[in-house]
């Protein structure tokens, strides 16, 4: 069995996701970011941390690409130019998405408070408009990121929706965009990993 280290309602959302996709049996630590259990597994201290009998894997994209590698699903092999693809998606939904978000938290409620620069969350939600309007080119006709294909890269951009909501910066309330977010809510798997979520609040 699977153990995921970390508060659910942060980036282990992703891996819970994914292992609700695959099917694949697994247990929650709800320890948080920087706590002693976390720095023990992850230097850093920072959430989730996968571990898999005696390894241990680190950082939610690469966690979630270790095991749709490791089962063979929701990726395509590496080495193919959709794999390539898959992988440009999932890094613009890191590098754009959760980099506003992301920035947005640290200047919120994260840096210590003489060193927080709230003005920069307007630039924040301005990148993330910005990156949504990107998101619909990409996904274009759909249903998913990669076509008929649900792969990690959904995960990854989807769990940045729920975040966006939770940080109240402005989703599309129609539209491609909000039709894509809404199947990726719809999906059995997100709403099993939801339901543990809210059960570990």
């Amino acid at each position: 069995m699977y153990k995921i280290v970390g508060f659910p309602r942060t980036r282990a959302m992703r891996v819970m996701w994914l292992l609700e996709e695959l099917g694949e049996p697994y247990e929650v630590d709800p320890a948080l970011p920087q706590s002693d259990t976390v720095k023990a597994l992850n230097p850093s201290g920072k959430v989730p941390v996968l571990v898999d009998g005696d390894a241990v894997i680190t950082d939610s994209v690469a966690i979630c690409t270790y095991l749709a590698d490791k089962h063979g699903r929701f990726t395509f092999p590496a080495g193919t130019l959709d794999r390539a693809r898959q992988d440009s998606i999932t890094q613009f939904g890191v590098d754009v998405l959760e980099g506003a978000l992301w920035t947005a938290a640290k200047n919120t409620f994260i840096h210590p408070e003489d060193v927080r620069v709230p003005a920069v969350k307007d630039v924040c939600r301005l990148e993330f408009e910005q990156g949504l309007k990107t998101l619909e080119a990409l996904i274009g006709d759909g249903p998913y990121a990669m076509g008929e294909t649900f792969t990690i890269a959904d995960i990854i951009v989807g769990h940045c929706s729920g975040w966006a909501l939770a940080a109240k910066f402005d989703l599309p309330k129609e539209g491609p965009v909000y039709d894509y977010f809404k199947r990726l809510r719809e999906r059995p798997a997100f709403q099993a990993m939801m339901a543990k979520v809210m059960e570990a609040a």
